[in-house]
């Protein structure tokens, strides 16, 4: 299957900067010229809520057939349904509130989008302006709060301004390094009477991302690949981004070296590829991680060397120089030197890097990576991932999470809470298609799966989506399940429920001598020492989820864990919950503690690998 039949890489339709005026000239309200603008760039689906601020946008929106408004039940879901639509289809989500907690209930969304660069255009009402600054009824410096956690970010005050600005917004959001961009707009501005034209004129100076690499840094490190003994392609969700995965297959197949895809980067190349050696990080796979610290080159490509990865940052690679290629030049030499730093997109640098390969071998240069092969299936073969089936006869949470990802439809795609469940979502379901694997990585947001799920269903209606939950986390955002039932936006939802907090717990497990101050989410023994029942049964997640008109199943016994799947993927008319009442004492395994170095990897616990003598050490 193409990327482009993936729905891997849409770009967003961009607005013309310094275009002519159309001939027809229309004068319309400030919220009429709103939504006129957000069709013209291509906006076809809007998650939102009204409140006083933002109400004069809601009346012209009503008569639009080009704009679907889904109204959410919490701001944060509109956020994350945002960011799930803009990850699922390449387009740019956007967001709508209204003024002061309205847009504040905006920020984790806004932080989360920042964190892992997803293009998200959120708008929110302002009070009047003549009013900012008064501590008027529900006002809130929005701009202000925001301002670290957007990429840019606008106070529109006049009518006149919100077309040019509603294009500069989804042209900054959605080219260079993405992000998402704020448009607060104030109440007296939508109510104005103004002019409205397409294309507007945009003024954007010193906004001109470098896209193109520069040719004598691709030589250098197409050098630098043919020469090495122990390469690693280090690949980062940038090359999502990008579109740039068909490009990196490529690549990888030329060179033969081992490719590595971050938690934020799964999809990109695919997991069942032979060259691909697992994800690295701190609950990455020993071979990933382990490849990484032996390199003596490591290719990075729109990846940041993120502390999750990297481990004790001195003592990570050392022996390997490093090529950093990234479309924002800050990264490049913020957590670790690069010798090769390549400025620009991922899909043109990698593309500039085969022709520079392919030319190193035409002279004669090509890398012997036998012996770097030799170790890392060694290291494949002895420490593979996996798991115990728990000896009380109850669920394993990877094998629930690993029958799910073989039953579901090809093309499935896959969003993740954060915690325990994400982990093992991200190493025991395989994925060989771009844009098939959702999750919150920097920001780590609990709550993201539910909403983020309804966005991409609502972005990519022809796709299965399940939401891989935990027992915690769905509990901060059910209550869009609501907004999935009365939408039609059939999503299927695993809650992986063990009773606990499950990451927080095992951490307290091994570093807090298993003391489990607050991660149970369950009530503990009665009054006559009685235990209750495995996992969270307050609230009752089966009866919560049909009251939010859900089909809701429950799972217990392994024997029974095929055909509740089953019945759940044969559901397409409204949203599905699966409760998967799960052992409470699985843990996440391999494992780098944190703060420590990634040569101390756990295998699992009490399992410190050996590695022996590298041909190449």
């Amino acid at each position: 299957m193409t990327e482009q039949a993936t729905g891997a890489h849409h770009p967003q339709p961009r607005p013309r900067s310094g275009g002519q005026p159309s001939a027809t000239v229309e004068y319309v309200t400030g919220a009429q010229s709103l939504i006129r603008s957000l069709e013209e760039v291509g906006a076809e689906t809007v998650f939102g809520i009204p409140g006083g601020a933002i109400l004069p946008a809601y009346d012209p929106m009503m008569d639009s057939t080009r704009v679907r408004h889904i109204l959410v039940r919490h701001e944060q879901g509109a956020g994350h349904a945002a960011t799930g639509y803009a990850q699922a289809t390449g387009r740019v989500g956007v967001c709508m509130a209204t003024s002061g907690p309205g847009a504040t209930n905006l920020v984790t969304p806004i932080a989360d989008a920042h964190m892992d660069s997803v293009p998200l255009v959120a708008i929110t009402g302002q009070v009047a302006s003549k009013a900012i600054g008064t501590d008027a009824f529900q006002e809130a410096d929005i701009c202000g709060i925001t301002m670290p956690i957007t990429k840019h970010n606008f106070l529109v005050t006049k009518a006149e301004d919100i077309p040019r600005t509603i294009a500069e917004a989804f042209h900054i959001a959605s080219t260079g390094r993405p992000g998402p961009v704020l448009v607060d707009i104030a109440k007296d501005a939508l109510q104005a009477k103004t002019t409205f034209s397409w294309p507007p004129q945009t003024d954007l100076p010193g906004y001109r991302p470098v896209t193109k690499p520069h040719a004598k840094q691709i030589r250098e490190a197409a050098k630098l690949i043919t020469s090495a003994k122990r390469p690693v392609l280090y690949v980062g969700g940038g090359v999502l981004k990008a579109g740039a995965t068909a490009e990196l297959k490529v690549l990888a197949e030329l060179t033969g070296a081992p490719v590595t895809t971050t938690l934020m980067a799964l999809g990109a190349f695919p997991d069942t590829h032979p060259q691909h050696v697992g994800m690295p990080g701190m609950h990455g796979s020993v071979t990933a991680v382990t490849a990484l610290q032996k390199a003596d080159l490591i290719v990075a490509l729109g990846a940041r060397f993120d502390d999750r990865v990297t481990g004790k940052l001195d003592s990570f690679a050392p022996y390997a120089k490093v090529v950093h290629a990234d479309i924002d030049p800050a990264e490049i030499g913020k957590n670790r030197a690069a010798d090769v730093p390549i400025v620009g997109d991922a899909r043109e640098v990698i593309a500039d890097l085969v022709q520079a390969v392919q030319a190193e071998h035409t002279a004669g240069h090509t890398g012997d990576y036998s012996a770097w092969w030799k170790d890392l299936n060694r290291w494949r073969e002895t420490y593979p991932l996996g798991y115990d089936q728990p000896e009380d006869g109850s669920l394993a949470p990877q094998q629930v999470i690993q029958r799910i990802g073989q039953l579901a439809p090809q093309g499935t795609i896959f969003a993740a809470g954060v915690g325990q469940h994400q982990m093992w979502a991200a190493h025991f379901i395989d994925y060989d298609q771009p844009a098939t694997w959702l999750n919150s990585g920097g920001a780590g947001t609990m709550g993201y799966a539910v909403p983020a799920a309804m966005g991409a269903k609502a972005g990519a209606p022809d796709r299965t989506v399940w939401a891989i939950d935990g027992d915690g986390c769905f509990q901060m955002t059910n209550q869009e399940l609501v907004t999935c039932a009365l939408n039609n936006i059939p999503i299927k939802v695993a809650i992986i429920n063990n009773g606990a907090l499950g990451m927080v717990r095992q951490w307290q497990t091994l570093f807090y001598n298993q003391r489990y101050s607050n991660t149970v989410l369950h009530s503990g023994p009665d009054a006559s020492g009685k235990e209750p029942s495995a996992g969270t049964r307050v609230p009752d997640f089966v009866k919560l989820s049909e009251a939010m008109g859900c089909v809701a199943l429950r799972c217990e016994r392994p024997e029974d864990l095929d055909k509740v799947i089953a019945e759940a993927n044969a559901v397409n008319d409204r949203p599905v919950v699966i409760d998967f009442i799960v052992h409470e004492d699985a843990q996440v395994w391999p494992m780098v503690a944190a703060g420590t170095s990634n040569d101390e990897v756990m295998a699992a616990r009490g399992v410190r690998p050996d590695f022996g003598d590298s041909e190449d050490d």
